[in-house]
């Protein structure tokens, strides 16, 4: 998944200024905690496809949840019967190589924004960014091509300040530990491909151009027109996303696997969602780790599955991670997430309009900036921005994994797969090399997801239907009947 709810804040922050370069399109890298179903709980896809019939299946997925465990055992003995340790076994897989990785991971997550923020204050403050507007206000006298020219030529500047950071975060590191499968040409193209993405979207289309519009006309209230835009451009980014942005990364194919496909789709059926569309993505091409998710909503919402994680994963394991991706969607955690970040968007407006007001009046002359609807305050709003999510990362992280706790649990009710659901937590972490037991300061700072010790734990531990009690997500009702097969 995407790193939640962070992402989209920035991508509702960015969508109204769409001005903070590093955050809105690039490919998100995986938090370290990434031993996590890495579903899109905010931004996230799946439909039927095409007739939306969901395909006949001689499978025991539509029959009661008993069924499913036979796919499993939920008492944590191997297929040999005897009894098997997951937290001896989870700290061992936790090697000195691991931890190197997660190591130097979580100091990324320090650094990385650090490193933003200072690369903002050397474009102010050795003014390029009052350069750079006087080379966009020769390129004619109309706003849009200001804007668009400006973006353009700040965004190549910031590209290449960034560059040593983004290459050894993206490709250095992950090479140096056998985790990527991506040539340096393969990630600079993709990298450049998600430069050009902010572009369009946020120059091409007239977005970042009304915003200045905006700010000049209503000097003192453009945050709450920002604010009130965000609702409906997270929504719009949330549709697109999976039909108009993530093909430009990926190649995405209709699960070939017929039989996998349709305990999906009876599994869904239990659920009590529609017929999805469930595609394979060709993550091979980039990199060993696991992962799926879920994003869009409407006509655009899929569940997506990494072929690594087909390759990976036993047929239970899989369903588990599943119901885990249905847990999102029949717990409303898109929805949800869409409306949280809209209401934290006013907050969020308002301190970055207090923290301009702020710079501009002690550093603006000096920074050649002459009012806030100037071209050249583009990266000061990116740096302000950069500065506001920082701050309240905590608090949607917090958010995020309290959302992915609800849907680990919807996951094991609607299968009561336990043992599956350990296993193929174990295998995410253990093959993503993710920290199990992370330090308190870092699990409040970075992690989007539980730790993977919590996770597994909880996984075997909860198991309510057994004891009599209820479930807390997942109430079954009367199972919608099957489609007839098709003539």
């Amino acid at each position: 998944m995407r790193p939640g709810l962070l992402h989209f804040a920035r991508l509702a922050l960015c969508g109204a200024l769409l001005a903070a370069w590093p955050a809105s399109f690039a490919r998100a890298q995986a938090d370290p905690g990434a031993g996590a179903v890495d579903s899109a709980t905010m931004a996230a896809p799946a439909l039927p496809e095409s007739t939306g019939q969901v395909p006949a299946s001689g499978d025991s997925l539509g029959a009661p949840a008993e069924s499913l465990a036979s796919l499993g055992a939920t008492t944590g003995a191997d297929s040999a019967g005897a009894e098997r340790d997951y937290v001896a076994e989870i700290r061992a897989a936790f090697n000195p190589e691991s931890r190197a990785y997660s190591a130097r991971r979580t100091w990324l997550t320090v650094i990385e924004p650090l490193y933003g923020i200072l690369v903002g204050l050397v474009i102010l403050f050795s003014r390029l960014a009052s350069r750079l507007r006087d080379i966009a206000e020769g390129m004619g006298n109309k706003r849009y091509v200001h804007v668009l020219v400006y973006l353009v030529l700040y965004s190549l500047v910031a590209w290449l300040m960034t560059f040593p950071l983004s290459w050894y975060e993206g490709f250095a590191l992950e090479h140096q530990f056998a985790l990527s499968t991506q040539s340096f040409g393969g990630w600079l193209a993709d990298d450049l491909k998600g430069q050009a993405v902010l572009i369009v979207f946020a120059g091409v289309v007239p977005l970042l151009s009304l915003a200045y519009r905006a700010m000049e006309r209503s000097p003192r209230r453009w945050w709450l027109w920002f604010a009130l835009a965000t609702l409906p451009l997270v929504l719009f980014f949330t549709l697109i996303e999976p039909v108009a942005i993530d093909p430009i990364f990926n190649r995405f194919t209709p699960l070939p696997d017929a039989e996998l496909k349709s305990e999906i789709v009876d599994l869904a059926r239990r659920a009590g969602i529609p017929g999805r569309n469930v595609y394979e993505v060709d993550a091979s091409t980039r990199t060993t780790k696991f992962n799926a998710y879920v994003n869009g909503f409407g006509a655009s919402q899929r569940i997506v599955i990494w072929d690594t994680m087909l390759k990976g994963m036993s047929r239970d394991e899989i369903l588990y991670v599943m119901g885990h991706e249905m847990g999102h969607y029949v717990l409303g955690h898109i929805w949800k997430g869409v409306i949280a970040v809209a209401l934290a968007s006013f907050v969020l407006f308002w301190l970055s309009a207090q923290l301009l007001a702020f710079a501009l009046a002690r550093w603006g002359t000096r920074w050649g900036i002459r009012a806030l609807h100037d071209v050249a305050s583009m990266p000061l709003l990116a740096l302000t921005l950069t500065v506001v999510t920082v701050c309240v990362q905590p608090i949607f992280n917090a958010y995020s994994r309290r959302t992915e706790h609800e849907a680990d649990l919807f996951g094991l009710e609607v299968t009561h797969l336990n043992d599956a659901g350990a296993r193929a937590f174990m295998k995410l972490g253990s093959q993503n090399r993710s920290n199990p037991e992370p330090p308190a300061w870092l699990r409040i700072w970075a992690y989007t997801h539980p730790p993977l010790l919590e996770r597994v734990k909880s996984a075997l531990e909860y198991h309510p239907w057994t004891q009599g009690q209820p479930n807390r997500f997942f109430h079954p009702g009367p199972e919608p009947p099957a489609p007839p097969p098709a003539p």
